[in-house]
């Protein structure tokens, strides 16, 4: 008996590509959809009703102002980006940034919601087709993100757990990162990661099919190659080339390492997509195009019986 799980991350609440995360159940005849971690938005955008019909803002660097006829095309543009538009107007605006907090309050209010729509549209389309619909945060979210999706009966918070996912398949869920340049809300040194991990790999059945779903990838691997950074958090250019480094977890190698699960799944790092090998361990980071609007994933088809799988890098 076998059965079909595909997996995607790094969707920074790219409105376009949830939906399609939804409608890969069906496209791809998946019993389980697995969401590994920074799933929410990089930041909102205030859509300031100016005057009489007119709209004004300014979305990815560029001032736009558009008539009350255009609102709903510019507010989906906004979160099909990422982004999470607020329509407000000038008094409300100077009063939210004039509170102590106001601004990141309005973010984590505009998290929750938008989560919830989520979650909504996730039950409608796939409660019918009976799959498992398995959600959880990464590095960069808010923890506003486990108390929205823990109130859910149907979409699943896997976070710092081992689950059976099917008869004799183990999942251990884990979306902290050592630490980056970015000092996100989730990050952790280290030594702290690998005791949180160990302590979750030791939970798997001996004999179970296990997959480790960790957002952060193995140090020092293809799939954890990222750009150099300088002080001011731009790239490092030498001799016409951007130098690349690895930005993944000590912790997360040794781990793989010693206990070598069947399968582990990875995100965290958008522009090293790749598949790899550590002992016998598969490790798949489907990297991310969400800003285009592009789906990168991984379809995995698992014979829960004879422990055997197959995998395919997918994007659209």
């Amino acid at each position: 008996m076998s059965f079909k799980l595909f997996f995607t991350t790094d969707v920074h609440g790219s409105d376009r590509c949830f939906r399609k995360f939804i409608n890969a159940a069906k496209f791809y005849d998946a019993q389980v959809l697995v969401l590994g971690g920074d799933i929410t938005g990089k930041a909102v955008v205030p859509v300031v009703h100016a005057r009489g019909n007119v709209y004004t803002t300014s979305f990815t660097g560029h001032p736009r102002e558009v008539e009350a006829d255009q609102l709903e095309p510019l507010l989906n543009e906004i979160r099909f980006n990422g982004f999470y538009p607020y329509v407000t107007n000038p008094d409300e605006l100077d009063s939210i940034e004039a509170q102590p907090g106001g601004t990141a309050d309005l973010f984590r209010k505009a998290i929750a919601e938008s989560l919830k729509g989520w979650i909504a549209l996730a039950e409608e389309r796939l409660r019918p087709l009976n799959v498992k619909v398995y959600i959880s945060p990464g590095n960069d979210d808010d923890f506003i993100v486990d108390e929205t999706l823990n109130g859910s009966d149907f979409v699943i918070n896997p976070e710092e757990k081992v689950l059976e996912i099917a008869p004799g398949v183990s999942m251990l869920t884990f979306g902290y990162s050592n630490p980056t340049p970015w000092n996100s809300p989730r990050e952790l040194p280290e030594s702290e990661l690998a005791g949180r991990l160990n302590s979750l790999a030791v939970q798997i059945p001996g004999g179970d099919f296990s997959i480790y779903n960790i957002h952060v990838p193995p140090k020092d691997t293809p799939i954890d190659q990222a750009a150099q950074l300088d002080a001011s958090l731009k790239p490092i250019v030498s001799g016409g080339r951007v130098l690349m480094t690895g930005v993944g977890s000590t912790a997360v190698r040794d781990l793989i390492m010693k206990y070598q699960p069947d399968l582990a799944l990875h995100g965290h790092v958008h522009e090293a997509p790749g598949v790899i090998r550590l002992g016998k361990t598969v490790c798949i980071n489907p990297g991310s195009e969400y800003s285009d609007g592009v789906l990168r994933g991984a379809l995995v088809v698992i014979d829960e019986k004879k422990k055997k799988f197959s995998y395919q890098l997918t994007m659209g």
